[in-house]
């Protein structure tokens, strides 16, 4: 039997949400959501959890169709470091001195890479995957050696940053609190 889920509407992390329990429930899922971001969100989730996915435009509608893969999962990526950026600054008082030490905690993680599997930004620490940042040829080397870099959307949204968002993948308050409690640790900055 295959599960239907309508999110049309609905806000961030409601879609993802919803279409995880329908997925815990078993059988195809087909969830129909009215943004890119959902569909992007969704799709991220039902591949971290093994499934294929195949989305197919109608209208203002996304359906995306979702059945059980054969192929592993990603799950164990998660299982080791994530790093937890709340901020531009590493720590509080001058910001002069916390951008030059936030410079070099990003460069240390690329000379530190095989630890960390995911590298999460939100609040103001999403300027730091954005366009302007000093730190962004860092941010690729890690991306591109396989480092998950994840942006807050709504943090994103709220410093008028997602389209300048140079590195990394927009995200949810559910799939970062899923990559946080499965990760073995997590160090926040």
């Amino acid at each position: 039997m295959q599960g239907h889920v309508d999110a049309r509407g609905l806000s961030c992390p409601e879609p993802v949400i919803l279409t995880r329990k329908a997925l815990e429930a078993g059988g195809p899922v087909t969830a129909v959501v009215d943004n890119e971001t959902a569909v992007e969100n969704i799709s991220r989730l039902a591949q971290g959890m093994g499934y294929t996915v195949e989305v197919e435009q109608h209208g203002n509608d996304y359906h995306i169709h979702i059945e059980k893969s054969a192929g592993r999962t990603d799950q164990q990526k998660f299982m080791q470091g994530v790093i937890l950026v709340t901020s531009q600054y590493v720590g509080r008082g001058d910001d002069a001195l916390g951008k030059i030490l936030m410079k070099s905690f990003i460069y240390t993680m690329t000379q530190m890479k095989d630890t960390i599997s995911t590298i999460i930004f939100i609040n103001s620490g999403v300027a730091l995957t954005s366009q302007g940042s000093e730190v962004l040829d860092h941010l690729l080397e890690l991306e591109q050696s396989g480092v998950e870099i994840l942006s807050c959307g709504t943090c994103l949204d709220h410093f008028q940053l997602r389209n300048q968002l140079l590195v990394g993948q927009v995200t949810n308050m559910y799939s970062i609190m899923e990559r946080v409690a499965a990760a073995d640790k997590v160090i926040t900055i």
